[in-house]
């Protein structure tokens, strides 16, 4: 096998994402403790762009506010297209992935507070709230066909509308100030974005155009921007034709690779810089360490599953297609990798306490490291019942 074909097959193995991912973090946590950490950390809060219309952010921002829309867009247009055509067209099949989301969202607050009512950690209650859409689709992916396509879409589903209320939860109980005025442009934009797919406009850079600046407006609103992304996503004509390539297929394929191999790899290298003290360890066993390890671990686990659970047996929803209920316990593990998205409420909960944001870290670094290992082998062993009943079946 020459060089070129090999490379060629690892890029295009789902799988290999995942693997990239999980080694980019693990530089960037030997970086955050070494001596390279300080260099690195002042090349993160670098600032660059322009002053011109007030573009100018740290390298830090424009990777998890600029590169991440990129990455919402991406996941906006596979959603939409399975809405539309796949797995998600019926109403049972959209509807359990929100059902999901909102009692993945429930859960794990309240179990925070049971653990952190009246304490100085109080205001953390949204950590546990959030997962991490990229980890947890990363680690998903690892398995390759042996999940079926349904499993994986109703996770990246869930992780929108997840990641979604997390960010309405930051707009209304973690920002300063909403600037109303951007808030306001954005809807424009948003509005006229909707209103040439209405008019049937096929060409993707007139999309393209406006969604950036509803990105500017986003951003200066006080809002986080990564929602751009998926409000562009959203407005991209696509078709139920299987046959007829549609301006949003065109897309979504042109972004897989870079947004795989690129906007993943630097969102893990640059968002796990982590470094390791002493004080972290004994965060663990305080009301916050178990807030969070027990939010993100048991409440979502139980959140996603109960209210699936309701949200079937009231026939509003039916089960992934040919899923299982143990699979929906992978799932339910998978997305309580919260990681980013928790490090970023964490920050916002305790401005300027650096070691309770210190031991937040930590806590949101074990939770996520034991929820991903816990829902690969709980998807990985219910793949291998599968196939081993389907042998039998044969037999």
């Amino acid at each position: 096998m020459n060089l070129s074909l090999y490379f060629k097959k690892f890029f295009n193995n789902s799988q290999s994402s995942g693997i990239l991912l999980i080694f980019c973090v693990l530089v960037s946590l030997f970086i955050a403790n070494s001596s390279a950490a300080e260099g690195f950390q002042q090349f993160l809060d670098k600032e660059t762009g322009t002053d011109l219309f007030g573009l100018k952010y740290p390298v830090g921002i424009w990777i998890n506010d600029g590169l991440m829309a990129v990455f919402f867009l991406l996941v906006g247009l596979e959603i939409k297209r399975e809405l539309v055509e796949g797995e998600l067209s019926s109403f049972k099949n959209a509807s359990l992935p929100i059902f999901a989301a909102i009692g993945g969202m429930l859960v794990p607050a309240v179990i925070y507070t049971a653990f952190n009512a009246g304490t100085e950690y109080a205001s953390g209650w949204g950590i546990p709230m959030a997962t991490d859409i990229a980890f947890s689709l990363a680690i998903i992916s690892m398995l390759g066909s042996k999940i079926p396509n349904s499993i994986k879409i109703f996770l990246a589903a869930l992780a929108i509308v997840d990641d979604l209320g997390a960010i309405l939860v930051i707009a209304v109980f973690y920002t300063d100030q909403i600037h109303w005025t951007y808030l306001i442009l954005s809807f424009a934009v948003t509005a006229l974005l909707f209103l040439l797919n209405f008019l049937k406009v096929t060409k993707i850079i007139f999309y393209l155009i406006p969604g950036v600046f509803l990105w500017y407006f986003l951003h200066h609103s006080g809002i986080h921007a990564t929602i751009a992304g998926v409000l562009l996503a959203f407005s991209i004509p696509t078709n139920a034709s299987h046959v007829e390539i549609s301006p949003l297929e065109k897309l979504e394929h042109t972004l897989h690779f870079p947004v795989s191999f690129l906007i993943m790899p630097i969102f893990a290298l640059t968002n796990t810089n982590i470094t390791f003290n002493d004080g972290m360890i004994a965060g663990l066993t305080s009301t916050l360490g178990l807030g969070i390890i027990g939010g993100l671990i048991l409440g979502k686990l139980v959140g996603i599953n109960l209210f699936s659970f309701i949200a079937i047996k009231l026939k509003l929803s039916s089960l992934p297609q040919n899923s299982s209920w143990t699979q929906m316990l992978g799932v339910g593990f998978l997305a309580g990798i919260g990681f980013t998205m928790s490090i970023f409420i964490a920050l916002l909960s305790f401005k300027d306490q650096i070691e309770i944001q210190d031991e937040a870290k930590f806590a949101i670094l074990i939770a996520s490291f034991l929820a991903a290992v816990l829902g690969y082998v709980i998807l990985n062993l219910s793949s291998k019942r599968n196939t081993e009943a389907s042998a039998e079946e044969e037999f």
